[in-house]
């Protein structure tokens, strides 16, 4: 009996166990360069019970798993370099329940932000957490996804409260709770959040929801230079103003932008942010941010408050990436993803900036200054190893240094294939406690093996 039949005795559904060359490319990559590996069969779940059984069939066969989802991700954490199962999770996709009276709600992984804030806008609340692409909440779990809003409300570990997983071996535990906080023993909750699929595959949620503010306001601020906008950034943050988003892009990102979307924005460094709150006080901290950016030689500085005015200068934002790659057809994505101090964000962009042009390639810079995190994307041939060698080297650089001035080799898109070395650079003392609880949790070795470490 070959891996396929044998999976359809769990799951006596073709259409949902399928070894079909086309469904079987399709989980075979996300959108990095990172070259694609092919599963060996997909099995589409739709419950836990089906993760379960799936999990305990391939423990006791040693066969790979490797969770899937909308394949977003950017480090090539969805990709089965071994082979194995792709376990698609995206028919698990229903609201569990929502709560408005307690802000919260419990989702299966494979429900999007988007669908679930489509349907959070009839009770008044949304879920903050937006990393530009419309993810699943339980991709967004594995890797601790953050984006454009984090400056203000956190990463995923800070909305999750409780998580329903499935271990290697198919035992299904719970963890946390529906409470704001517990002191009530270990925290396996945020153990779980990050672990890129490699301790558990996650078959629930319960996050935190907000009530949407009186008024959001977003603003384009527009620089000569990076360091002025870097500065302005920083002296936003310094000032104490709530602001919702602080996101730096370069004039190479704006041109992308320009081409991708048809917009006419100066192709110039720029500061998108955004404040929401009470009118009085959303107009009080437009007036300061405003104030402060002059006095960074802001060339122009226009906000939007009509709700289709402010969603088109997100799209602007969020369409960054994919404008990105547009530049390069035929070429493949990568990105650098550290996270600083904020103290040493406006050196650690100005050193990025001179990386890229000290090796002569095209690189462009965003990210969300605000926390500290920012991005250069580069376009590459996954099959040119010069070209591949030169963007690893830029990498390799910007990385070291954020490393040295106290910082992280990844602030959101996680581990995954692209950054197994920086991760053994910068938490050497812990890896051996990372490996012993992977083999407490996993001691077959069948989830996700060869990411976040050897």
């Amino acid at each position: 009996m070959n891996l396929q039949e044998a999976l359809m005795s769990i799951i006596p559904d073709p259409e949902r166990v399928s070894s079909s060359p086309s469904v079987r490319e399709q989980h075979g990559r996300d959108l990095s360069y990172h070259h694609p590996h092919l599963p060996d069969v997909v099995v589409f779940a739709t419950s836990t019970r089906e993760v379960s059984e799936v999990l305990k069939f391939a423990n006791t066969h040693r066969v790979p798993v490797v969770p899937f989802a909308v394949a977003s991700s950017l480090e090539g954490h969805i990709i089965p370099v071994h082979g194995g199962i792709s376990l698609d999770l995206n028919r698990m996709n229903q609201i569990v329940e929502v709560c408005p009276n307690d802000f919260l709600v419990r989702v299966q992984p494979g429900v999007t932000r988007e669908q679930l804030n489509a349907t959070l806008k009839t009770y008044g609340l949304f879920f903050p957490v937006d990393p530009g692409a419309n993810a699943s909440l339980g991709g967004m779990a594995a890797t601790n996804a953050s984006g454009t809003t984090a400056v203000r409300y956190g990463a995923m570990r800070t909305q999750v409260l409780g998580l329903e997983v499935v271990l290697a071996d198919g035992r299904v535990v719970r963890t946390g709770g529906m409470t704001m906080k517990t002191s009530a023993g270990y925290n396996f909750t945020h153990l779980f959040i990050g672990s890129e699929g490699t301790l558990g595959v996650i078959t629930e949620l319960t996050l935190r929801v907000y009530g949407i503010p009186e008024q959001t306001v977003a603003a384009r601020a527009v620089f000569a230079n990076l360091d002025a906008a870097c500065q302005a950034a920083y002296g936003i943050i310094g000032a104490g103003i709530s602001v919702g988003r602080v996101e730096l892009v370069d004039e190479r990102t704006v041109a992308a932008v320009n081409r991708f979307k048809q917009t006419a924005y100066e192709e110039t460094p720029t500061l998108f942010l955004e404040f929401s709150g009470s009118r009085a006080a959303v107009q009080a901290e437009v007036q300061l941010a405003q104030e402060i950016c002059e006095e960074e030689g802001c060339r122009a500085f226009v906000f939007e408050t009509e709700g289709d005015a402010r969603a088109r200068l997100w799209e602007a934002r969020h369409a960054a990436a994919l404008a990105i790659m547009q530049t390069a057809p035929g070429k493949r994505h990568k990105a650098t993803d550290v996270c600083v101090p904020l103290s040493k964000m406006p050196e650690a962009i100005r050193f990025a900036q001179q990386t890229i042009d000290r090796h002569g390639i095209y690189g462009a810079i965003l990210g969300h200054v605000g926390d500290g995190n920012y991005h250069v994307s580069f376009m590459v041939d996954p099959d040119d190893e010069r070209e591949v060698a030169v963007a690893e080297q830029v990498n390799d650089e910007i990385v070291e240094y954020a490393l040295a001035v106290g910082g992280t080799c990844t602030g959101e898109h996680g581990v995954g294939l692209g950054k197994i070395k920086h991760l053994a650079r910068e938490h050497a003392d812990l890896l051996p406690l990372m490996k012993a609880m992977k083999a407490v949790l996993d001691p077959n070795g069948i989830l996700n093996p060869g990411k976040v470490f050897i």
